[in-house]
C-alpha cells in the first residue's frame, strides 16, 4: 500500500502565499511606495522626473501625479497608489502625506506581528485610535472667517509653499482665491463649488509666469469663421447653439432620382432656403455673436456676415456650458425655438486676440460670472503642467475651507498634538491593545520627522525637543519650520491647513493600514502573457504533418 498521495486542489499554474510571508510582503511593498515619495513632503521638497511609455516627461512633486505614472506589480502597492488618488479626488491636497502615513502605520505594525500578536488585535487598536484621532482633531480645529481675504490667502499659501510654484506664491494664491470665489454658487442654501467644470485652466506656452491671470469671463481657442466678421464687439448679445447651421442630411441613407433638370435646381434651392430660414431665425433675436458646437456652412457664414453677426463654430460642449454660465445665455438646440430670454447679455466685451501663433476668442468683463478661465503663461510645457497641478491643489484647498471653514495648524504641529494626546490616553488603557494604540501615536510623528529630514536638520534633536514642547500646556500649535528645520509656533508663521484635508488623510491612512493587515493569503493564478503567446502558435503544428 502506497502512502497517501498528495491532493492537488489548486491548478498547476496557481501561486499561493499565505501567513506571515504575505503580511511582511505587503508591509514591505507599502514602505517602498512611501519611500519613493518621502522626499516630496514640505517646502524643501525634491522633484521627481518621470518618463512615461510614450516618451513624455512629467516633472512634479505632487504625490498623486508621481504614483499615477509609476507602474507596479505588487497588489499591496497598487492599493497604496489608489489611496493617493482617493485623497486627490476627495480633498485635492495631502496626497503625499497620506501615503507616508499609511506606510508608517504598517511599518509600526510589523513589530507586533513578529511578536505573534494577532492582526485583529492590532486592527482593533487602530480603529480605536482613529476614532480618538478624529475627536482630538475636531478639538484642535479653529473656525475661520471665510470673508477675511488675508487669512484665506495664508491658508492657500501653506498649500502652495510646498510646491514648485512657490516663487510666484502671492500671484498663485490670489488666482486660486479669485477663481474659487467666482465659481461659488449658492442655491436653496446649498453651496456648490465645481472647480473642474467651471474653472478652466488654459495653458499658453510663452510669456512670463507673472502674466498669468483669472479672466472675468471665458477664453476659447478659436477664431471667427469668416475673415470679414467683427473681431471686437462691445456689449455683445450672445446666442449659444448646439445645432449645426448647415443643410441637414437625411438620418437614414436617401437616394433621389432626378429626371428633369429643373428638379435638380429645385433641390439646390431648397437647401439654400433651409439655411436662409435658419439664419433668419437667428437674426430675429438680433445677436452680435453666435457660438455653436457644430459646423457652420459657407452659405450660412455669408448670410450672418451680411447681417453683421460674428460666428464661432465647433466649440467644445464644456466651453459652451462655461460661456452660458458667464454671460447668462441659454444653450438652444433648435434655431426656431430661439427667444429673447435665451440671449446672453452679461458680457461687456468680445474680442479675438492673437497670442503666440494662435487666435483666442475672449468673452470678458462679465457682470456676475459664475465661470471663469485661468490663463497660465510659462516657459515650457512641463513647467506649465506642473503649475496647473499646483493651482488645482490650491483651488481645492480654498474650496475645502469655503465648504468647511475649520483650520488646524500645519508643519507637523497637528500630528504632534494628536500623537501626544494619544500617548497620554494609552497610559490609561489595559491589556494588549495599548501597545498598537501607542504605536499609532508614534507613527504620526513620521510627518514632522520627514519635514526635518527634507530640510537637512538633525532629526533626533529637533524631534525630541518638539515632543518635549508638546507636553507643555497651550503649545499645540508648535511645529517644524520646513525651510530651516527650527521649532516655531505655526500661529506666528501663519501656516494652516483645512480640517477636511487632515481628517481625510488620517481616515484614509488608517483604513488602508487596516485593510492591508487583514490580508493573510494571496492566490495569484494568471499566466504571463509572454507564455500564452509562445504556446499558441506552437499548438497547430502536429496537425500539419
Amino acid at each position: 500500500m502506497l502512502g497517501p498521495r498528495p491532493v492537488l486542489v489548486l491548478s498547476q499554474n496557481m501561486k499561493r502565499e499565505s501567513g506571515r510571508k504575505v503580511q511582511t510582503g505587503n508591509i514591505t511593498a507599502a514602505k517602498t511606495i512611501a519611500d519613493i515619495i518621502r522626499t516630496c513632503l514640505g517646502p524643501r521638497a525634491m522633484m521627481k522626473m518621470l518618463l512615461d511609455p510614450m516618451g513624455g516627461i512629467v516633472m512634479t512633486n505632487d504625490g498623486n501625479a508621481i504614483l499615477r505614472e509609476i507602474q507596479v506589480q505588487h497588489p499591496a502597492a497598487k492599493s497604496m497608489i489608489e489611496i493617493s488618488r482617493t485623497q486627490d479626488e476627495e480633498v485635492g491636497d495631502g496626497t503625499t502625506s497620506v501615503i507616508i502615513l499609511a506606510g508608517e502605520m504598517l511599518s509600526v505594525a510589523e513589530h507586533f506581528l513578529e511578536q505573534q500578536m494577532h492582526p485583529t488585535v492590532i486592527i482593533g487598536a487602530y480603529r480605536k485610535a482613529l476614532d480618538d484621532m478624529i475627536s482630538i482633531l475636531k478639538k484642535i480645529g479653529t473656525p475661520v472667517d471665510v470673508n477675511n481675504k488675508e487669512m484665506m490667502l495664508k491658508i492657500i499659501k501653506s498649500a502652495i509653499n510646498t510646491k514648485a510654484i512657490n516663487r510666484w506664491c502671492d500671484l498663485a494664491c490670489s488666482i486660486a482665491l479669485d477663481a474659487v470665489k467666482t465659481v461659488e454658487f449658492e442655491e436653496n442654501g446649498r453651496k456648490e463649488i465645481d472647480i473642474k467644470k467651471y474653472a478652466k485652466v488654459e495653458k499658453i506656452p510663452g510669456g512670463f509666469s507673472e502674466d498669468s491671470c483669472v479672466l472675468r469671463g471665458i477664453m476659447v481657442n478659436k477664431d471667427v469663421t469668416h475673415p470679414r466678421m467683427r473681431r471686437l464687439i462691445k456689449n455683445p448679445r450672445i446666442v449659444l447653439l448646439d445645432c449645426s447651421l448647415e443643410y441637414k442630411k437625411g438620418e437614414s441613407q436617401t437616394d433621389i432620382e432626378i429626371t428633369r433638370e429643373e428638379d435638380f435646381a429645385r433641390i439646390l434651392q431648397m437647401e439654400e432656403e433651409y439655411i436662409q430660414q435658419i439664419c433668419e431665425d437667428l437674426m430675429r433675436v438680433k445677436p452680435d455673436l453666435v457660438i455653436t458646437e457644430k459646423g457652420i456652412s459657407d452659405l450660412a457664414q455669408h448670410y450672418l456676415m451680411k447681417a453683421n453677426i460674428t460666428a464661432i463654430r465647433r466649440v467644445r460642449k464644456t466651453d459652451n456650458n462655461r460661456i452660458a454660465r458667464a454671460c447668462g445665455a441659454r444653450i438652444v438646440s433648435r434655431t426656431d425655438e430661439l427667444r429673447e430670454e435665451d440671449v446672453g447679455t452679461g458680457a461687456r466685451l468680445f474680442e479675438v486676440k492673437k497670442i503666440g501663433d494662435e487666435y483666442f476668442a475672449f468673452i470678458t468683463d462679465c457682470k456676475d460670472p459664475k465661470a471663469c478661465t485661468i490663463i497660465l503663461r510659462g516657459a515650457s510645457k512641463e513647467i506649465l503642467a506642473e503649475v496647473e497641478r499646483n493651482l488645482q491643489d490650491a483651488m481645492q484647498v480654498c474650496r475645502n475651507v469655503l465648504m468647511d471653514p475649520q483650520l488646524v495648524p500645519g508643519g507637523g504641529a497637528t500630528e504632534m498634538a494628536v500623537s501626544h494626546a494619544l500617548t497620554e490616553k494609552s497610559k490609561g488603557m489595559t491589556g494588549v491593545e495599548q501597545w498598537p494604540y501607542r504605536a499609532v501615536a508614534q507613527a504620526l510623528e513620521v510627518i514632522p520627522r520627514t519635514l526635518i529630514q527634507n530640510c537637512g536638520a538633525s532629526t533626533i534633536r529637533v524631534l525630541t525637543s518638539l515632543r518635549a514642547k508638546h507636553t507643555q500646556e497651550g503649545s499645540q500649535t508648535w511645529g517644524v519650520n520646513g525651510e530651516s528645520g527650527a521649532l516655531v509656533d505655526m500661529k506666528d508663521l501663519g501656516i494652516w491647513e483645512p480640517l477636511a484635508v487632515k481628517l481625510q488623510t488620517y481616515k484614509t491612512a488608517v483604513e488602508t493600514a487596516v485593510l492591508l493587515l487583514r490580508i493573510d493569503d494571496i492566490v495569484s493564478g494568471h499566466k504571463k502573457k509572454g507564455e500564452e503567446q509562445s504556446k499558441q502558435p506552437a499548438a497547430p503544428e502536429p496537425a500539419q504533418e
